[in-house]
């Protein structure tokens, strides 16, 4: 058969209406299945050879908008052959376009939030992005979607931007504490007294870690791991203890005490020995730090003294204090070195 003869046969049937938009939508869901197979194999092998990790949560965004996508164009122009649906051009027009602006929403939002969330961690090490801040930059950009479709559509938003203004007026204010925790949400992230992963304790001596800085409360995770929702405004006007500040490695205290006819040099050179055993090898220290004793007090039984230990982490500090304490406790027995009881005496009149 020639090419003369093929084409006869062929352009009768593409003269099918019906047929034609067939054909236009399964070439839209060969084209989307192509794309999608293209970045999920080809261009996913080029990004993970990469160091940074912010190429493939960014292609893991695209890919399926960018599929759904060539799938909706495909079928906006297999809509517009049939003759049937000639009437409603205009109303399918309309229909795309805000099709179009929602997909193209969706995925701005998607790649601003991951994006800002990535620069803050890095700028401003955040351990990730607090939802307030998400939030407020998905509401931004649905607003200006919500803006574009109703220019779109010829509709005036000047008065509707009057009533919003006034009816916003009125929730405001029916809504004053709620908005107040919002904006020292803002505070929070803005003047950075607190970061989300941070060690921190409240002057009511509320302690734990900044789990979320959300829209109306901060939820903090204490070390007996419970949650604790505490109101923005409330943590913002409070006195805060920032423990992860100016570092994140925290100095351990352990406080102990010897009798009074202890040898002082010979209790300073075993204990040191103790804490720089303890600091070398148990985990969560700092491997480089050299431990500190300190005499301060003649107390009522004992000449009390402190060990300075660092450690990695805040939630390194119990377990290290409990293995500190446990072979230093050995070693004075050893060594008979005594950790004397609280002695009193009583004086009877007669």
């Amino acid at each position: 058969m020639t090419l003369e003869e093929l084409a006869v046969q062929i352009v009768p049937v593409l003269q099918n209406e019906y047929l034609r938009a067939l054909i236009i939508l399964v070439g839209a869901f060969i084209a989307g299945s192509l794309m999608h197979f293209i970045l999920r194999t080809y261009v996913k092998r080029l990004t993970r050879r990469t160091k940074s990790d912010i190429d493939d949560i960014l292609l893991g965004i695209v890919t399926k908008p960018f599929y759904l996508f060539v799938i909706f164009v495909g079928l906006y122009l297999a809509l517009r052959t049939l003759t049937v649906l000639q009437d409603y051009h205009r109303i399918l027009d309309q229909i795309f376009f805000i099709g179009a602006v929602l997909i193209t929403t969706t995925l701005v939002s998607k790649l601003l939030t991951v994006s800002i969330g990535r620069w803050l961690k890095v700028k401003k090490h955040f351990e990730k992005t607090p939802q307030v801040l998400n939030k407020v930059i998905t509401i931004i950009i649905y607003s200006f979607a919500f803006l574009t479709i109703l220019s779109q559509f010829k509709i005036n938003v000047t008065p509707l931007i009057t009533t919003l203004g006034l009816g916003g007026l009125a929730v405001g204010l029916a809504l004053q504490n709620t908005l107040t925790n919002f904006f020292a949400g803002l505070h929070l992230i803005s003047d950075k007294p607190v970061n989300v992963g941070d060690f921190i304790e409240t002057e009511s001596k509320m302690s734990g870690f900044v789990e979320d800085i959300g829209w109306r409360a901060t939820r903090i995770r204490t070390l007996s791991n419970t949650i604790i929702i505490i109101p923005n405004g409330k943590l913002a006007e409070s006195a805060i203890t920032n423990l992860s500040l100016p570092e994140e490695t925290v100095i351990v205290r352990v406080d102990c005490g010897v009798a009074y006819d202890s040898d002082l040099k010979e209790v300073e050179k075993i204990t040191l020995d103790v804490a720089k055993k303890v600091q070398a090898t148990v985990k969560g220290t700092v491997k480089n730090h050299d431990p500190a004793v300190q005499f301060h007090t003649f107390g009522d039984s004992n000449i009390l003294f402190s060990v300075r230990l660092r450690v990695q982490h805040w939630e390194d500090k119990l377990h290290v204090q409990h293995e500190f304490i446990k072979a230093l406790k050995e070693r004075y027995d050893k060594e008979n070195i005594e950790i004397s009881f609280p002695v009193r005496r009583i004086y009877q009149s007669k």
